[in-house]
């Protein structure tokens, strides 16, 4: 008897031990493993063009040498008030992310796109490139006026 059961327990080890195959099973499969993800570029994609003026009714403009703090303070509460719902300084939402944008873009091509998004994203190949990227989101015309905008452009600068 103590045979029998010495022989069964060492059946049971090995079977117990022995290399385990494994199921494939179709359908949903849970891998909790990290991945490298690369941090995306605010604008992958879209070529940086600082020449472009876009489309619009400023055709000329230029920054003072330093920030006018009183208009950028107006362009911070009119961007609190109808722009966050779409961008973020340093992350891209909807919309991209506006911190450097004049690294990228031209103080014309900004105002442009304040003032008439519906033009530039018809005519612009940068804007045409935008909405693809940010997967056809328009950005809604404020109907902003001229000053309004200068104050977000304004504000823009100082993030």
């Amino acid at each position: 008897m103590k045979k029998l059961l010495t022989i069964l327990a060492l059946g049971a080890l090995i079977i117990g031990c022995g290399e385990k195959k494994e199921e494939k099973k179709d359908g949903f499969e849970m891998n909790r493993t990290k991945k490298e993800v690369k941090a995306a570029d605010s604008d992958e994609g879209v070529p940086v063009d600082l020449s472009n003026k876009g489309v619009g009714p400023i055709k000329s403009m230029s920054f003072d040498a330093t920030v006018d703090a009183d208009l950028a303070a107006k362009g911070e509460a009119k961007f609190n008030a109808i722009c966050t719902a779409c961008h973020m300084a340093e992350q891209r939402m909807i919309g991209p992310a506006l911190k450097g944008v004049y690294d990228r873009r031209s103080p014309e091509w900004v105002m442009n796109m304040i003032l008439n998004p519906d033009g530039m994203l018809k005519e612009d190949p940068i804007a045409k490139a935008l909405l693809k990227e940010y997967n056809n989101s328009q950005m809604m015309n404020q109907n902003l006026t001229e000053e309004e905008a200068r104050a977000v452009a304004e504000y823009l600068r100082t993030l």
